[in-house]
């Protein structure tokens, strides 16, 4: 189910008329003899930007057009059914936004079992049946082949995949019985669990490898190769073997392993991903009955969630995201031949890569010596060979970026750039002194741009004689995986400046928000909040290992303390310092976390097992002194908090900063904050963002006297819950 709308919510979601796919039928005779094969295309009659997706009118017409087949199957007149798509698309699922407008669990109860009922006469059509995946198949839509007696698939198919545990469901028409007694129950957990939480379908040699389809085809005549297979089957030349069922211990091992996991990753935050281990777990000895009914009632469950009402809401901000709010007209844009990278550091080498493999333009670094020029040009090289060795990157396009990627001491090397980015130290003097040198170098027209994570833009250009010129372009790290950029508007930035950025930042195949200029923009202002809180609890006597935990229920990619490694402490420390200075002491001093930024202390163990969290090391307790009791008066003068009231700490914190960022008028809206935490910080589908759950948690109400979000937007209406 992954086809919602892609207008960012404002008010509660309203039931909008169906897109109706159509089950258009036409009979193909087969070669050698082999009969008559009724071909059903499911079709929206829609172009390529409308994906087929299967609604109540569209389910209804399907499961009439299988039993006029069923019936013409009983009378002899055809010898196999097969189901394909329009071009480009077998089917996307369900419509998310339809499905998030139910408002009774027998409403979706009934969705269920609507699905149920369609594609169960694929499997009793008494003629064996085939799927032909010429396109996209998510959800429901690779559901409608798993239910098939056969499956083919398109070589340049873009995805395949259930991502219904990613969005708050479980696959509800099929999925989670067939998919472990088709591939093994280790496989199915990929499947259904592992690549909806990286958001990771398959690509078409991925699925056929792992036997989710028994044959991939050449695209340029797909249909023609899969029909001519189809008949070789019908003629028993061609036999597909399928597995024996998993052994019932190794089944249970996989799942006791699988449910540990999700105790350490999920922690509890969120049901989908547990509901689904449940289905797969019972999918070996279930009947079909039995597990379709489970699915069904699952499904229901999921429907009814909050949390499956953020997913949709997170859906649809990840997907309006291409179209950022508040950007300025296209046209105004500067063409871009040349960019410069002023750094060779880690984040300049990373910068300098994307923006030749994507803009195909030549990029110039440049840093004080030739060894940091050299660094920076060996990470562009070992990089790409790598992507080569992997097969991720063809030899001839890896040529191309170590070419069109070169180094230099001499600034003058930027004067004939259309687009300076600065990615230097995160120190105001050293970056204002870059920009007073360039501004002598560089054409009236050339953009410049700051890489800056925190520093105020507006104070960075103030002494430019054009600081209309000059505006925020904030990466996130690593640079190739991290889709969000901030993209900064300072006080005089100009319109063609902004649209400027804009128009790179589509161009790396980034999601680009508008922000203004303020301590932190978004992502940092609030992720920095959360960790300066988190330590605070442990100055005033908190462990660290409670502390490190107590975030668990949010369900965010990893605790604090290993967030706190990612980004390196010392910039932890420098931008929390940073943000204190501009904001007040809602953002806390840390002297142990000074201490161990000075020390350059380790602040986590190795992984326990592949996939789980880094645990802090128990160690750093002695730079924060011993920790106390909770409920005992703590060494700020308050109690010491438990889990629960450092959790409790941190999201009043954060509803007081919200608060303060839209009065601020730090983004269009609370919109763009979610979607900001989402694709910058990696907040979960299930959580909407930040101001979902602080709504649905009740801090809203509590710390702001309102809610946020208008009722119903990410969540199950007051009135139907």
């Amino acid at each position: 189910m992954t086809n919602p709308t892609t207008s960012a919510p404002t008010s509660a979601p309203e039931v909008r008329a169906e897109r109706v796919t159509h089950s258009l039928v036409r009979d193909v005779e087969l070669a050698g003899g082999a009969g008559t094969l009724a071909l059903v295309t499911l079709d929206n009659g829609l172009d390529h930007t409308k994906p087929s997706t299967l609604g109540p009118e569209g389910m209804a017409e399907l499961t009439a057009r299988l039993t006029e087949l069923q019936q013409r199957a009983g009378r002899g007149e055809i010898a196999a059914v097969a189901v394909t798509g329009k071009p480009y698309f077998l089917a996307a699922g369900a419509d998310l936004l339809q499905v998030s407008t139910v408002t009774s669990h027998d409403q979706a109860l009934e969705l269920g079992r609507s699905g149920h009922a369609a594609y169960e006469l694929l499997h009793t059509m008494g003629v064996p049946t085939f799927a032909f995946v010429n396109g996209l198949a998510l959800g429901g839509g690779l559901e409608v082949a798993l239910n098939c007696d056969y499956r083919t698939v398109a070589s340049d198919a873009p995805a395949l995949g259930l991502p219904e545990t990613g969005l708050g469901l479980v696959p509800g028409w099929g999925g989670a019985y067939l998919v472990p007694r088709l591939v093994g129950i280790e496989k199915a957990v990929d499947v259904v669990l592992t690549r909806p939480a990286a958001q990771k379908p398959f690509k078409p040699a991925e699925a056929a490898k792992i036997g989710l389809v028994d044959e991939l085809f050449e695209a340029a005549d797909f249909l023609e190769q899969s029909i001519l297979w189809a008949s070789r089957v019908l003629r028993g030349e061609v036999e597909v073997p399928r597995r024996e069922l998993d052994p019932q211990p190794v089944w249970d091992a996989v799942v006791a392993a699988t449910r540990q996991r999700l105790d350490a990753v999920v922690a509890g935050s969120r049901p989908a991903p547990y509901r689904a281990l449940d289905l797969l777990a019972a999918a070996r000895t279930a009947t079909r009955e039995e597990a379709f009914a489970a699915e069904d009632e699952a499904l229901a469950d999921l429907i009814m969630s909050d949390e499956m009402r953020a997913s949709v809401y997170a859906f649809q901000l990840v997907s309006s995201g291409k179209k950022p709010v508040g950007a300025p007209d296209k046209g105004l844009a500067r063409p871009v031949t040349r960019v410069g990278i002023v750094g060779a550091g880690l984040m300049a080498a990373q910068i300098a890569l994307l923006v030749s493999q994507r803009l195909g333009v030549p990029v110039v670094m440049r840093d004080l010596d030739a060894e940091r020029v050299d660094k920076g040009l060996g990470f562009v090289r070992s990089t790409v060979e790598k992507l080569v060795g992997r097969g991720r990157m063809s030899p001839e396009a890896a040529a191309r970026i170590v070419a069109s990627v070169t180094g230099t001491t001499e600034i003058g090397e930027f004067a004939t750039c259309d687009v300076v980015i600065e990615a230097v130290t995160e120190v105001m003097g050293l970056k204002k002194k870059v920009f007073a040198e360039l501004e002598g170098i560089v054409s009236p027209e050339t953009i410049l741009a700051t890489n800056t994570s925190a520093l105020s833009v507006t104070e960075m250009a103030a002494d430019l004689a054009h600081p209309e010129r000059v505006v925020g372009i904030h990466f996130f790290n690593p640079v190739a995986q991290m889709p969000l950029v901030e993209v900064v508007k300072a006080e005089r930035t100009s319109d063609e400046a902004l649209a400027t950025a804009f128009a790179i930042t589509t161009k790396l195949r980034k999601t680009a928000v508008l922000v203004a200029d303020r301590p932190g923009f978004v992502v940092n202002r609030l992720l920095v909040l959360v960790m300066g809180k988190v330590v605070e609890a442990i100055e005033n006597g908190t462990s660290v290992e409670v502390a490190d935990t107590a975030l668990a229920p949010l369900g965010l990619p990893m605790p604090t303390f290993e967030l706190f490694d990612l980004v390196g402490p010392a910039v932890g420390l420098h931008v929390l310092t940073s943000l204190r200075e501009d904001l007040g002491d809602r953002f806390p001093t840390s002297p142990g976390l000074e201490k161990l930024v000075a020390e350059g202390t380790r602040v986590v163990l190795d992984r326990p097992a592949p996939g789980l969290p880094k645990p802090v090391d128990p160690a750093i307790q002695a730079v924060f002194g011993d920790a106390l009791p909770a409920g005992a008066e703590g060494r700020h003068g308050t109690p010491v908090l438990d889990a629960a009231g450092v959790l409790d700490s941190v999201l009043t914190a954060l509803t007081v900063e919200v608060g303060h960022m839209l009065d601020e008028g730090v983004v269009a809206g609370a919109q763009q904050i979610d979607l900001c935490m989402i694709l910058g910080a990696g907040w979960g589908f299930h959580t909407g963002g930040i101001t979902p759950y602080l709504d649905r948690a009740g801090y809203s109400a509590k710390v702001l006297g309102r809610r946020i979000l208008p009722d119903g937007v990410a969540n199950v209406p007051e009135a139907v819950a």
